[in-house]
């Protein structure tokens, strides 16, 4: 399933999904590199 997440506060990324993590966050694959962030439809956490 293709998923978009974001790293940091303006990085999004999309890709496969590999797997969901318990923090809530997802780990995707774009080509041979994995990346890990929250969903890019989570609400925003707060500072």
């Amino acid at each position: 399933m293709l998923r978009t997440i974001v790293i940091g506060s303006c990085i999004s990324v999309q890709g496969l999904l590999v797997k969901q993590l318990s923090n809530g966050h997802l780990r995707i694959r774009v080509g041979e590199r994995l990346y890990e962030g929250r969903p890019a439809n989570a609400a925003p956490q707060a500072a």
